[in-house]
C-alpha cells in the first residue's frame, strides 16, 4: 500500500516545498521512495502557478536536490481523501487547513513539530528570512515523520 502524505504551508513556496523534497529525499536514501506520494500545497492563493522561493531552492541546492517543475498548488476539499496525512506547518496552517478540509475525523491533519515532540510552529522564511532555521526544524521533523512511519534511519 502506498502512503501518500501532503505537506502544507500558508503559499506553498517555502516551507511545504522544502519539506516535501527533503523528505523525499529522506525516503530515497532509504530505496523506499515508490512506496509514498509526497507532495505539498498551500491554504491561501497568493502564491498558486509560482516556483519555490529562491531561499528554498537554495537550501535545497546545499544537499543536491532540485525541485524541478514544482509550482505552487492550492489544498482542495476532496485533498483530505487523498492523503492519509496532511501535515501543516504552524498553528494557522492548522487552523486554514481544516477550514478549508472540514472536521479531521479520521486524525490525518497534524502539525510537523508533533512528530519532533514539539509543540512550536516553523518559523515562515518569508517573514524570517532564516531558511537555515526553518530548514532545520522541518529536518527535525521530518525525522520524527520517518520514526512515527516506522521507518529506520
Amino acid at each position: 500500500m502506498i502512503i501518500k502524505i501532503c505537506f502544507v504551508c500558508h503559499g506553498n513556496i517555502c516551507r511545504s516545498p522544502m519539506a516535501e523534497f527533503w523528505f523525499k529525499e529522506l525516503l530515497r536514501q532509504r530505496g523506499i521512495e515508490n512506496e509514498y506520494v509526497v507532495e505539498s500545497r498551500a491554504t491561501s492563493t497568493e502564491e498558486i502557478g509560482n516556483p519555490p522561493h529562491r531561499g528554498t531552492i537554495r537550501k535545497l541546492a546545499e544537499y543536491g536536490i532540485v525541485p524541478a517543475g514544482k509550482r505552487a498548488i492550492q489544498l482542495t476539499r476532496a485533498d483530505y481523501e487523498k492523503y492519509d496525512l496532511i501535515i501543516g506547518m504552524d498553528s494557522a496552517n492548522m487552523r486554514n487547513i481544516l477550514r478549508i478540509t472540514g472536521p479531521d475525523k479520521q486524525n490525518k491533519v497534524r502539525k510537523l513539530p508533533e512528530f519532533a515532540g514539539s509543540g512550536k510552529d516553523i518559523a515562515d522564511p518569508w517573514y524570517t528570512g532564516d531558511f537555515d532555521e526553518t530548514f532545520a526544524d522541518i529536518s527535525e521533523g521530518c525525522d520524527g515523520l520517518l520514526k512515527f512511519l516506522g521507518i529506520q534511519k
